[in-house]
């Protein structure tokens, strides 16, 4: 099976949008979030307890890195239910662009992300939101959620309201 692939390539519709997403807060946002996390070690936690996508049978499956962080804008943004992330991704070209989804290609179905939820052992999620709060931690930062609108980050104080 192994894992869908996703071009990195600008495609058309990139280039007719250039302009209109250098003034786009929110990818703005979700650019730096994107940065200042390690996926890698994200990743590696999933690979370790998501077991599907492994074989090179049948058609590709999604990286479970890419459904975990549609499952993040999903709380970070207070969307409801999983049609409606679905419906986000597709008309939003931040979230598309937080994923690595090319502009023209469809988001996962809604149905892909409730399997990978229950795939997913609680121990993971455990263990992966600990290293996104570690490293988050680690660099005096916290996500501000919003409802649709905009996951910010913020610089945290200390506990004597200084920063440090």
């Amino acid at each position: 099976m192994g894992f869908k692939k996703a071009s990195q390539d600008m495609n058309f519709a990139e280039f007719l949008l250039k302009s209109s997403m250098k003034k786009n807060r929110c990818l703005d946002n979700l650019s730096k979030i994107n940065k200042l996390l390690n996926w890698d070690s994200i990743e590696e936690i999933l690979v370790k307890y998501y077991s599907i996508g492994r074989s090179i049978k049948g058609a590709g499956a999604y990286p479970p890195l890419l459904l975990f962080k549609c499952l993040l804008l999903q709380k970070w943004f207070r969307i409801n239910s999983d049609p409606e992330l679905e419906c986000y991704i597709n008309d939003r070209i931040s979230f598309k662009k937080f994923l690595g989804i090319p502009l023209t290609d469809p988001s996962p179905a809604h149905s892909t992300f409730s399997r990978f939820r229950k795939r997913l052992s609680k121990k993971a999620m455990e263990q992966i939101n600990s290293e996104i709060t570690r490293q988050f931690d680690k660099k005096k930062l916290a996500i501000n959620e919003g409802i649709a609108v905009d996951a910010r980050i913020v610089r945290l104080q200390s506990r004597y309201g200084e920063d440090e």
